[in-house]
């Protein structure tokens, strides 16, 4: 927990007592000042009356009689930092409170712990932004222009930040409980993976920050259909084979993301030229794809699904070993061997609650 000399101060607004009670009691122990509110009328109130640095709203009462919640926040304070809590994991509304200038969005029941962790990085930025004097330029810039297709399963994304992209791989992996902190574990895996195979602290970075967004394409695919039971039909795989593409989509309009963009397109790739999207073949396979391949596939086998039992870690590697010089690079299946055998991965700081992967 981070040493707060002066207490930061929380305002919750939520019309239900048991959850605003909930987070002011694990707020509370953590060191931080908590004010409730019950409506979006209230907390304007309480933002006319006191400085407060952080606002948990439920997106229900965002809808006030002088208008919008956080538009009318902004206003009373520009460096206030908003996150938005809302009992539907929506893509689109996501996006949506992003653009406004809210700093996160997380769905409900919430985890107190990722709370925390969402708080914290919330007003990590708020400071930031009060330092450089020009948080309210620096968010407008950061806006979301998201313009998807889906009939079509085309989708451009301009001007987003790596915060706001994780937000919405966040929603996303929310659809499907079974797949809940997938690319977190698969980025620490990829990275502690390019860390062995001795890459640069440079390349390790863009590893672990393409395998956080490995899946942000999965935002196309129907929700349930990654964890369904039983095979895909023909339509629906080819469904799912799109999101490597569409990833890439994501990321290419963004310089500094050209390295994500190159291994989300490429993370289904087969060492032997069988997978998808673009058949590619050994070498020619992107470094950090071949990575990113690898890691998905141990996360996979070894988390439960409700199609199957996970795996432990021994059998594992025994069963990727088996993929070996067909599906993976055998350099990659060694250096995971190595990983796997010390029994953890790399984890960063910044990450989401600080957890360890268990290998």
């Amino acid at each position: 927990m981070r040493s707060i000399r002066v207490p930061d101060r929380i305002l919750v607004v939520d019309d239900q007592p048991s959850a605003r009670d909930s987070i002011e009691a694990h707020l509370s122990q953590r060191g931080y000042e908590v004010v409730l509110a019950g409506s979006g009328e209230e907390a304007l109130e309480i933002l006319a009356r006191q400085k407060i640095a952080c606002m948990l709203a439920d997106s229900r009462l965002f809808a006030t009689r002088n208008g919008e919640l956080l538009s009318l926040s902004f206003k009373r304070d520009p460096h206030l930092a908003a996150v938005v809590l809302s009992a539907i994991a929506d893509v689109g509304d996501a996006v949506r409170y992003l653009q406004y200038g809210a700093m996160d969005y997380l769905p409900k029941p919430l985890d107190l712990a990722q709370l925390e962790a969402s708080v914290q990085r919330a007003l990590r930025r708020r400071a930031e932004l009060i330092q450089e004097r020009g948080s309210s330029r620096i968010l407008k810039e950061e806006v979301v222009r998201l313009a998807a297709d889906l009939a079509q399963e085309r989708v451009t994304v301009a001007g987003l930040g790596v915060a706001t992209l994780e937000a919405l791989v966040k929603v996303s992996e929310a659809q499907d409980s079974w797949f809940a902190g997938h690319s977190l574990r698969v980025a620490q895996l990829a990275a502690s993976i390019a860390a062995e195979s001795d890459r640069t602290d440079e390349e390790v970075e863009q590893v672990r920050q393409a395998g956080r967004l490995h899946d942000i394409g999965m935002i196309c695919v129907p929700e349930g259909l990654q964890s369904k039971k039983g095979s895909l039909t023909p339509a629906e795989f080819e469904l799912v084979k799109r999101h490597p593409i569409v990833g890439a989509q994501i990321l290419a309009p963004l310089p500094h993301l050209s390295h994500a963009a190159t291994f989300v397109r490429g993370h289904h790739e087969r060492w032997d030229g069988k997978g998808y999207p673009d058949g590619l073949v050994g070498e020619s396979i992107p470094w950090g794809a071949r990575l990113i391949g690898a890691a998905e596939i141990y996360d996979a086998l070894t988390t439960a699904r409700p199609y199957r039992e996970q795996l432990t870690p021994e059998l594992a590697v025994e069963r990727m070993q088996e993929l070996t010089e067909t599906v993976l690079a055998p350099a990659v299946v060694r250096a995971l061997t190595a990983v796997v055998a010390r029994g953890n991965a790399l984890v960063f700081v910044g990450d989401e609650q600080g957890r360890e992967p268990v290998l």
